[in-house]
């Protein structure tokens, strides 16, 4: 059977690897799909084997070399950085197909920018066969460093099929979902909040994850009076329970590609309030699927919080247009034909070329 070798470079289970996961198990019938860590956490290994999805460690080069050098009939996908400069060279050394998926860049100091560069550039090389953007707002950033339009292809993340819970909002409850760093923007979800929490003393916020500014957060939260009415929650592995419980999703972050946990709040009829960045407006139209502000400006998103709380006939209907618009244009049964077309290619070229 062809075989699809993802490469990645990960310290947990989030978006990025969400939607791996999710792409393995989708194309297990028709390719043999295999994960390759750099570094991983156990727990995140043991994640993904016990979904039945076969992977393995590696710590140097040579290794992921010697894994692509099993196969000949294979595709290798790089999802990150690192991974795609392992990805590169053993691409290249190996002659295999080659696939950068770009989940989107956090470009919040120099190295990170250097990254960025140099993730982008390596894509006009001849080794990367195809690029692949969850976002088109990730297709502009390749396209202004001139990498070749016939390489790109935009595949936004979808969710796969899957049974709604039953809504159970009992309070207002605002909810932030995400890791707790700073282009996922737990700050800015503090500060349009706060003013809520202060005017509204039947209001409550939970944020769901775990990271860096965890501890300023809560310094914050404290500093505020508000200890006892946003809760810093930590990492939760049932999702679907607390947007069942959610008056209003927010993201706030500063850079995105296309959040699953938009997605996957849309498909639980949960009001979204967003900043309008990356690939949020390319899935979620402002006044028609949630409510968008400007990037960073918090006054507007708290604004947004407040009319999604206050004018339930408007939160219900956007909330069916966000249902109908994730099932129609972003699930994963749609997008994983486009996978399967680009695979299907790749390895086909590979054959002719013997």
């Amino acid at each position: 059977m062809d075989r699809v070798l993802h490469v990645i470079h990960s310290g947990g289970f989030y978006g990025a690897e969400r939607m791996l996961a999710d792409h393995c198990l989708a194309l297990d019938t028709t390719l043999d799909s295999r994960v390759a860590f750099i570094a991983p956490s156990q727990e995140l290994q043991e994640r993904f084997s016990a979904m039945g999805i076969a992977c393995e460690t590696i710590g140097t080069l040579a290794e992921l070399v010697r894994i692509v050098e099993r196969h000949s009939s294979q595709v290798v996908n790089a999802h990150n950085f690192k991974a795609q400069l392992y990805a590169w060279q053993a691409a290249r050394r190996c002659k295999r197909p080659l696939v950068f998926t770009q989940h989107g860049f956090t470009p919040r100091n120099l190295k990170q920018r250097l990254y960025m560069y140099s993730s982008i550039l390596l894509c006009k090389t001849p080794v990367v066969s195809h690029v692949v953007c969850v976002a088109g707002s990730i297709v502009r950033q390749h396209e202004t460093l001139h990498v070749p339009e016939r390489k790109l292809s935009l595949i936004a993340n979808g969710l796969p099929v899957r049974q709604v819970r039953p809504r159970q909002v009992f309070q207002p409850l605002i909810g932030f979902i995400g890791r707790l760093s700073r282009e996922k923007g737990p700050d800015l979800f503090l500060r349009a909040v706060i003013p809520l929490l202060q005017q509204r003393p039947e209001v409550q916020a939970v944020m769901l994850g775990d990271g860096p500014m965890r501890g300023g957060l809560q310094v914050e939260i404290n500093r505020q009076g508000l200890a006892g009415r946003v809760t810093l929650a930590g990492y939760q592995n049932d999702i679907d329970e607390w947007l069942s419980r959610l008056s209003v999703l927010v993201i706030s972050s500063r850079t995105e590609g296309t959040p699953m946990i938009l997605l996957e709040g849309m498909h639980a009829g949960v009001p979204v309030a967003a900043f309008a960045v990356g690939g949020i407006p390319d899935v979620v139209r402002h006044d028609q699927e949630g409510l968008l502000a400007a990037a960073e400006d918090c006054s507007a998103l708290e604004q947004n919080i407040g009319c999604l709380l206050d004018e339930p006939r408007l939160a219900d209907s956007l909330c069916r247009q966000a249902y109908l618009r994730q099932k129609e244009r972003f699930s994963l049964h749609n997008n994983i034909r486009l996978w399967q077309a680009l695979y299907t290619r790749l390895l086909g070229a590979q054959a002719s070329c013997g």
